[in-house]
Order: structure tokens, then sequence, then C-alpha cells
């Protein structure tokens, strides 16, 4: 069962897409999206979820003339990605074919879309998925996190990161030459890096003990130093962070 993304910044046109794609038995799932960012987003989030997770994007049904980033840019965006879901192109302009093909796309449908047409496209979309070669697993480098950059995975060594800060669902990971924003909550990085020196001084942050300069204390506040910045230690943890870096000194 395919799971779609139909991009469409046209109300009527968007909804009538989405009426067609949930209609074909070959589609499992069928979201909306009114623009090309809003789908770039919600295509970030499929791709960190991975081919088999509850996010994950099959095919994208795309407009091409929309406000803003149009369809054809969106494409571009998307070759950049190492594994990015199938692109359908579905528009009223004829004359766009070619690029569409040069950037791999799997068909274009032309609007007025008839419900034969794009039960093709769908065919042919469903076909290329399930004779797509097997993602390789790899066992993930505990010394290594991948970071997301403008469609480009990066690794960040774990020993450089020096404190890790909560943003909702997500964690920024910061290092003494910037930040990344990773999708994964602070609790999670906080069980998986106990062993590497992570300690949780505050419900927003981590600290890595090998990074923290000094330990400060005034009017019964007490913060942390790491490299530059001054971090708050909540009174829960601040018994257990001044014995860890007390053992860590001693050992």
């Amino acid at each position: 069962m395919l799971r779609a993304l139909a991009v469409d910044d046209e109300k009527p046109s968007l909804e009538e897409l989405l009426y067609l794609l949930n209609a074909d038995p070959r589609v499992g799932s069928a979201e909306g999206a009114s623009d090309a960012t809003e789908a770039l987003r919600r295509i970030n989030r499929a791709i960190e979820s991975g081919p088999d997770g509850p996010e994950a994007i099959d095919v994208v049904f795309l407009d091409i003339h929309m406000a803003g980033l149009d369809g054809l840019d969106l494409a571009r965006l998307l070759t950049g990605f190492a594994r990015p879901p199938l692109v359908v192109f579905v528009t009223a302009h004829e004359g766009f074919a070619v690029q569409a093909f040069d950037l791999k796309a799997v068909d274009y449908v032309l609007k007025p879309v008839r419900r034969e047409r794009l039960a093709e496209a769908i065919r042919r979309a469903a076909q290329l998925r399930d004779t797509a070669p097997p993602i390789p697993v790899h066992e993930p480098d505990p010394d290594q996190i991948p970071v997301e950059l403008g469609g480009v995975t990066r690794f960040v060594a774990v020993d450089d990161i020096t404190h890790v800060e909560a943003q909702g669902d997500y964690a920024r990971l910061h290092t003494p030459q910037g930040s990344h924003l990773v999708r994964i909550p602070l609790s999670t990085l906080e069980e998986r890096w106990r062993a590497r020196g992570f300690v949780r001084i505050h419900r927003r942050h981590l600290v890595a003990l090998r990074h923290v300069g000094e330990l400060r204390l005034d009017a019964g506040t007490v913060s942390v130093l790491v490299g530059s910045v001054e971090l708050q230690v909540s009174r829960r943890h601040a018994r257990e962070l001044r014995d860890l870096l007390m053992r860590r000194t001693t050992s």
C-alpha cells in the first residue's frame, strides 16, 4: 500500500486529488500539503522516520505552478536526499515534461485529472517502490550521530558535543563548531549517552562531563560553565552532578 503526499496550492484541486488517491485500493494513506515549504517539512519528517517508520512517504504527487517554491524547485531539492520519495507531477501545463523527467519523475499527469490516468501513475509508482533495491542495513556508529543539513546527511562526533538542549520533540546538539537540530527527544539521548558521560542537569539540558570547565555556586543557585556557555543546574540534579564531577577528577 502506497503512502502518498499530494501538494497543490489550489484547495479544490488538492481536495479532488486526495479524493482520487484515497479511492485507489493501492493507496494506503494520502495526506495533503498546500505549498512546497509545508511539503518539504513533511518529507523531512518522513525521511527521518525511515522507510518503515510511521511517517514514511513513498510518493509525492506534485503540482508545478505554486506560490513561492514551485514544484520543480521542490523536486530538485529532493534529489539531494539519499532515499527521496518518488515524484509524480500533476499539473495543468504541458511545457515542463522534459524538465520533470530530467528530475527522474515517475509520471506527468495533466489536469483535469482523469481517474484512469491517475491510476496508471499510481501503478507505475507502486511498481517502482516494490522493485527498488533494499536499503543497506548498517549498525549505527555509537561514536557519531547523523544530522540533516539542507538535504545532506552529516555525521557529528558524540565526543564533540558539549551539551544538548531540548526543543519540544527535537534536541539541539551544541558543539564548538555550531549546533544541529535532530528529531530525538532529550530523554532518549539521556538514556543512550549516559555511559558516555552525559548527565541531565535541568529538564532542558544534558551536559557532557568532559566539557564542564567550572561548577559555580552563587547565592544558593548552581550553574556550570561549558565552553563559554553558562547553564543553570536545577536543585534536584545539583548533588548528583557535583558528586559525578568530583568522582571524575579523583578517578
